[in-house]
């Protein structure tokens, strides 16, 4: 696929640039709580305006409803972006509407400018390709003639919408620094991965993440499981697990699992326990079959902490989806340190399934570059391990 070096090449100054970034932040009020996604997309905003592009950027916030909705507006990230690149970014107030012309056409050389949020527009999610295709009819109104596309939302091309998918079929396409990256680290982790090769699964569901550990199975040597799904899979060897997160309709797919891949999966020995789901809970540290009546898991034990540190300290290719535990709390957060720590002491070539992995890295302060690769994209992450075509992917090779 070409990329952003072969843009650059062509030169650019002058040119408007349409890049669609993932600039999907968590938000509390009006202040940014991770800022990790603006700051992945500085490089590639960066390298377009030092070499004199007008860049016209598009990105969605959270999940309006198509319309426009002040509490899903861009205006923090316009700011933040402003701060890291030194420079202001103009916010339009609407998509391809009169705001986003007028600000658009008063783009300097290496200026930038961020269009309000392109969920604000129902076209985007549309399941109508004519409706997703008329969008980007009008995104590529707006840059203009002789306009490039640049694709570096990497959380976002697992999704068929307009300002991913059909866009990159009305202006020349080219893949980002980011979204280049992240494929290649994946394509690592599905080819020929450096063993012993150790993936640590979290979050709350095994339905979530059943495809991929059935695509993972058979590549890894080790799958250690942690977070709320490891609920079911105590659950499917018999132990009781009081009030902790559990999907019993998938006891069944997880007995089959641990049945034929009982050398592979790891599960934890010992769990903290709350007696309710707070911050303030109560806790105690029980063996994996003894939780409580009324108590919920909200962490992994220490004696399961070291039993995975163990294999992950060995490891030569590690991929870590999903917390341990609920590492928001305090209380419930050493589960989640201890197997980020055990990653970055270890030698193996690691990478952190964006989501809420990342935002923990960030959150319990340890180091970024402690790891190979941090992705900005858990979902689309996995997707690709689990075998599935990314569309955002397809089109910049010409394949869609």
């Amino acid at each position: 696929m070409k990329n952003l070096d072969d843009l650059l090449s062509e030169g650019v100054r002058g040119r408007r640039v349409l890049v669609r970034a993932d600039l999907n932040v968590p938000l509390d009020g009006d202040k940014i709580t991770d800022d990790g996604r603006v700051r992945a997309s500085l490089p590639t905003v960066t390298k377009l305006t030092e070499a004199g592009a007008q860049v016209v950027l598009t990105a969605h916030l959270g999940r309006p409803k198509g319309e426009p909705d002040p509490q899903f507006s861009l205006a923090p990230v316009a700011r933040r972006l402003g701060e890291l690149l030194g420079s202001d970014v103009a916010l339009a107030g609407d998509l391809v509407g009169e705001s986003a012309k007028s600000t658009v056409a008063g783009l300097a050389d290496g200026g930038v400018a961020l269009l309000e949020n392109v969920r604000f527009d129902a076209r985007e999610t549309s399941k109508d390709d004519a409706e997703r295709e008329s969008l980007a009819a009008d995104l590529a109104a707006l840059v203009g003639d002789g306009a490039a596309f640049v694709s570096d939302g990497f959380g976002v091309v697992h999704r068929k919408q307009a300002s991913v998918f059909d866009v990159a079929k009305k202006l020349p396409a080219y893949a980002g620094g980011l979204v280049l990256a992240e494929v290649e680290v994946l394509r690592t982790l599905t080819g020929d991965a450096k063993r012993p090769y150790a993936v640590v699964l979290g979050g709350s569901k095994v339905s979530d993440k059943l495809g991929v550990i059935k695509a993972l199975l058979p590549k890894v040597d080790k799958l250690l499981i942690g977070g709320g799904m490891a609920y079911t899979f105590l659950a499917a060897q018999g132990y009781g697990v009081g009030s902790s997160l559990l999907q019993e309709d998938q006891i069944d797919n997880t007995k089959k699992l641990l049945a034929d891949a009982a050398d592979k999966i790891v599960l934890p020995v010992d769990i903290v326990a709350g007696d309710r789901f707070a911050a303030d809970a109560e806790k105690q540290t029980v063996d994996a079959d003894a939780i409580p009546d009324g108590w919920m898991g909200l962490d992994i034990g220490p004696r399961s902490v070291e039993q995975f540190a163990e294999v992950l300290r060995g490891a030569g290719t590690v991929f870590w989806n999903g917390p341990a535990g609920v590492f928001e709390f305090p209380a419930f957060a050493e589960g989640t340190r201890g197997i980020a720590q055990a990653i970055v002491d270890s030698e193996a070539f690691s990478v952190v399934g964006g989501g809420d992995s990342a935002a923990a890295v960030r959150t319990l302060g340890l180091p970024e570059d402690g790891f190979s690769h941090i992705s900005t994209g858990g979902g689309a992450s996995l997707e690709y391990l689990e075998g599935k075509e990314l569309p955002g992917v397809q089109v910049l090779e010409g394949e869609a």
